[in-house]
């Protein structure tokens, strides 16, 4: 963030580059069959709500105390941030600063300590190292630009290290622990370019004990976290890539970067306030602009983590009195309903103007639906879930006179409900799901697409011959690329052919790398059975008989290329999509 040590004073009324940045961006709910004669509400289109596809990981939402600046929260502010409960923020995200002196590193360990006491996991981020490793230098108009020396690294290094364990001594694990604050917008504090970054991460992250937050640029810009996903050895002693998001377009939320080089990494948004500091964070209908920013950074941006500057402030989630604000009670539809472990899972995500929807899942049978309406008028908006069934759903609603409000709970027919969003308001909505074993709906057609060529499994030539071969094909939906899944128990299924009724078979039950994948007359033999191993949005389709995974001959994009079983490595050729259809 932006200021310094007389942030109380001038953090938010300070600086070119907020503002300019900023500059840039862009009654109760009916749960009836049909919507209320009393509301007149616009229809909307369904939105379709699937657990079987699923999408990133959520660690969870926060938000940032820094006591030096602003003073310590007290124990009631605390158990209100990081509680679940009824008039709660449910906040499972802690940020700290890491001072650069020694003396000061307990000022925020109260809060700390409480917070994961409650749950949440604490991360922390520094301004600068200790006065001995910086040294100044000229950085455009700035004649006092401060930086790391380059014969510190090694120290800094420690100097994280320790604090991290200075923490652990005293109660809380850190979840992961930043590289440095803002390094591309330090006007007050230290600047790395990207390349001290890569240095640092290649030559030195890999002594911390705790996981490496990098690199935080203000505006999640690209440039100072392209070198980092671009370098292997880099990139292995990262753990989180962390962005701020001020001002940043909705559509540079996306990073297809990230989606192609970070397997194994998160990706976590860890300060921002939205959409200034200026406002009371009580005006309305200004604050649902939350609702849809957290929309976005979970949706567009795929974030497993939402974390707001302050906790307490007065454009922040909680009041200077210790009461939850109404962008508090927006960030709590998300918080205390979207818990750390759960995923997001496949929603329409805008089925009316100014509509915008988001599904979790979590565990295998609880789904959260967080709706923001920002439009004037109500909306009539059918939920439908695929996949599974429901009994009854519960309901939360923030408008211009309730904060997260319980509205009781209403019959699911058919896995479908109707509900009255109403005017200006976000509403999260809560079911406990049968689903269908394995993700699948049995009684569906599916369309397999691969994710490293984006071609279609296919019945080769339309044919219905046992030992017909099975290859991509560029996608057209016919029935010879429609599949349905037919349960064997045990967590395995054949996949039915459309076209020609077969079901995909390991030939001549081979157990080798390489064997091809035919059809054949169904048997319900093991080499006919398959297990679906969920990747977040993708699957992995895993021979019982052999243990290995459906996979695209050597990673072949072209038309034909063949469909055989290899050693389950987790490669985008053994990734697949499914498509429902039909």
């Amino acid at each position: 963030m932006t200021q310094g040590r007389n942030e109380p004073v001038n953090r938010e009324r300070r600086s070119f580059s907020r503002r300019s940045a900023l500059a840039a961006m862009g009654a109760l709910p009916v749960l009836t069959a049909m919507p209320s004669a009393a509301v007149a509400a616009g229809a909307a289109a369904t939105a379709f709500i699937n657990p079987a596809a699923r999408r990133q990981t959520i660690r969870g939402f926060g938000g940032m105390t820094h006591a030096a600046w602003i003073g310590d929260l007290t124990a009631a502010q605390r158990d209100t941030a990081f509680g679940t409960g009824e008039g709660r923020l449910g906040f499972s995200v802690l940020r700290i600063p890491v001072p650069e002196n020694q003396a000061d590193w307990s000022r925020d360990l109260a809060t700390a300590r409480r917070a994961a006491e409650l749950g949440a996991a604490v991360i922390a981020s520094p301004w600068n190292p200790p006065a001995h490793m910086v040294e100044t230098f000229v950085r455009g108009g700035q004649t006092n630009a401060r930086r790391l020396r380059s014969t510190m690294y090694g120290a800094y290094a420690q100097h994280l290290n320790d604090f991290t364990a200075h923490m652990r001594n005293n109660g809380v694990n850190l979840y992961g622990i930043s590289v440095q604050n803002e390094p591309d917008y330090a006007h007050e504090w230290t600047w790395w370019t990207a390349t001290e970054m890569v240095r640092f991460l290649r030559e030195n992250a890999g002594s911390i004990s705790t996981r490496v937050i990098a690199p935080e640029s203000f505006q999640y810009l690209k440039n100072l976290s392209d070198p980092i996903l671009n370098d292997s050895a880099a990139l292995a002693n990262v753990d989180i890539i962390g962005a701020h998001l001020y001002g940043t377009p909705y559509a540079d939320f996306a990073y297809p970067l990230f989606k192609q080089r970070g397997a194994g990494k998160e990706l976590w948004m860890t300060e921002v306030y939205h959409p200034n500091s200026s406002d009371s964070a009580d005006l309305w209908p200004q604050a649902l602009d939350v609702g849809e920013h957290i929309h976005r950074a979970m949706v567009d941006g795929e974030f497993q983590a939402y974390v707001w500057w302050y906790i307490r402030r007065g454009y922040g989630p909680m009041r200077e009195d210790g009461q939850i604000s109404k962008r508090g009670a927006n960030m709590a539809h998300f918080a205390r309903f979207v818990r750390p472990g759960y995923v997001r899972i496949d929603a329409t995500a805008n089925p009316a103007s100014n509509v915008y929807v988001s599904a979790y899942l979590g565990g295998d049978s609880t789904v959260v639906v967080v709706a923001v309406n920002k439009g004037a008028s109500a909306v009539s908006q059918q939920f439908t879930l695929t996949g599974g069934t429901a009994d009854s759903v519960s309901s939360w609603l923030t408008d211009a006179s309730r904060n997260v409000a319980p509205q009781g709970s209403a019959a699911v027919s058919n896995g479908s409900f109707t509900v009255t969003l109403p005017a200006r308001s976000v509403t999260t909505f809560v079911t406990g799901v049968t689903a269908t074993p394995g993700g699948v709906d049995t009684s569906a057609w599916y369309v397999l697409v691969n994710r490293n060529s984006g071609k279609a499994l296919d019945v080769y030539n339309l044919s219905t011959a046992d030992g017909g071969r099975i290859t991509q094909w560029s996608r057209n939906d016919g029935a010879q690329q429609q599949w349905q899944f037919a349960d064997s128990g045990g967590g395995h299924y054949r996949l039915r052919s459309r076209h020609s009724g077969k079901v995909l078979d390991v030939h001549n039950w081979s157990t080798a790398n390489g064997a091809a994948i035919v059809q054949w007359t169904d048997h319900n033999g093991a080499n006919q059975q398959w297990r679906v191993v969920d990747g977040g949005g993708h699957v992995r389709l895993i021979s019982r008989h052999s243990g290995k995974a459906l996979e695209v001959q050597g990673a072949s994009t072209a038309d034909g290329a063949g469909i055989v079983q290899y050693d389950d490595w987790n490669g985008a050729n053994q990734q697949w999509q499914l498509v429902r259809v039909g």
